[in-house]
């Protein structure tokens, strides 16, 4: 099911308090899975997208801190609670939870803010070289191996190699786009983009093991205007640091225009 469709299942807001708001979802198909649970990209996504049912429009999305708490089932309905801690002059803050079952499966903290005029300007933003590709090129479809949600995204790879090619490398270079172009791109969209990458460091690895993102911070650091209907945006993230299980990561997103629009930080943690 397209991402759109999908995101078209969730209820109307229902509100429980001045601060606090529900909306429902019958669940996700495992079209959208990622091992025994449901993608994180999608479920990050599907809590942005809840969040911008409530969030005044003045109020852009600036920081956006996610937990993945635990599995996301299958075809099983799902709860988005929307929760407003503060909301001043200029920044808003809010939590988001996914629930099923009552239990907390990912949660999210955001900030929302408005453009304001400075005298301070800093633009240390790093470039890039690459050039927009044709085409994607990195992993097939492999039964068992791929993950199932991969089906609805394109990835065009230029530096690195595919998970579990027993790599010397940690980094990865390159290019993604949804397979099928949405209706609108937002801040839903992308959040869900983004995460389509498999971690850096699973190249490394000679054979397949479970990798789980535990928690997950992007940073919007220019608007959202993608310049086409289905449009590349670059990627670029390195591994910092991997020892005891554990790995962190670092990765630059620019749009089809070669602005930098996000930085994206996670700690993931490898199974082997």
């Amino acid at each position: 099911m397209h991402i759109d469709k999908l995101l078209a299942l969730t209820s109307d807001v229902t509100t429980i308090n001045d601060n606090e708001w529900l909306m429902t979802h019958p669940g996700l198909p495992d079209t959208w899975g990622q091992g025994r649970t449901a993608f994180g990209g999608i479920t990050a996504g599907f809590l942005h997208h809840a969040l911008s049912q409530v969030v005044d429009k003045d109020r852009s999305l600036r920081a956006y801190h996610t937990n993945f708490v635990g599995p996301v089932s299958f075809d099983k309905p799902l709860e988005l609670i929307v929760e407003k801690l503060r909301s001043g002059r200029n920044m808003s803050q809010y939590l988001a939870r996914l629930q099923q079952d009552g239990k907390v499966c990912v949660c999210v903290q955001a900030c929302f803010g408005v453009e304001r005029s400075s005298k301070i300007q800093v633009d240390k933003l790093p470039t890039h070289s690459m050039k927009l590709p044709q085409k994607a090129k990195f992993i097939p479809q492999i039964p068992k191996v791929t993950p199932r949600f991969f089906r609805h995204y394109e990835l065009a790879i230029e530096q690195g190699q595919i998970p579990f090619s027993w790599s010397k490398h940690s980094h990865y270079h390159g290019w993604m786009r949804f397979k099928e172009a949405v209706s609108e791109f937002n801040y839903t969209h992308l959040i869900s983009l983004i995460d389509a990458w498999p971690p850096a460091i699973i190249q490394q690895l000679k054979l397949p093991a479970p990798v789980s993102t535990v928690s997950w911070d992007i940073e919007l650091v220019q608007p959202l205007a993608p310049g086409s209907e289905n449009p590349w945006f670059g990627y670029q993230v390195d591994t910092k640091l991997a020892n005891g299980g554990y790995a962190h990561t670092e990765a630059t997103i620019w749009d089809d225009k070669e602005r930098v629009i996000a930085l994206s930080r996670q700690t993931i943690a490898v199974f082997d």
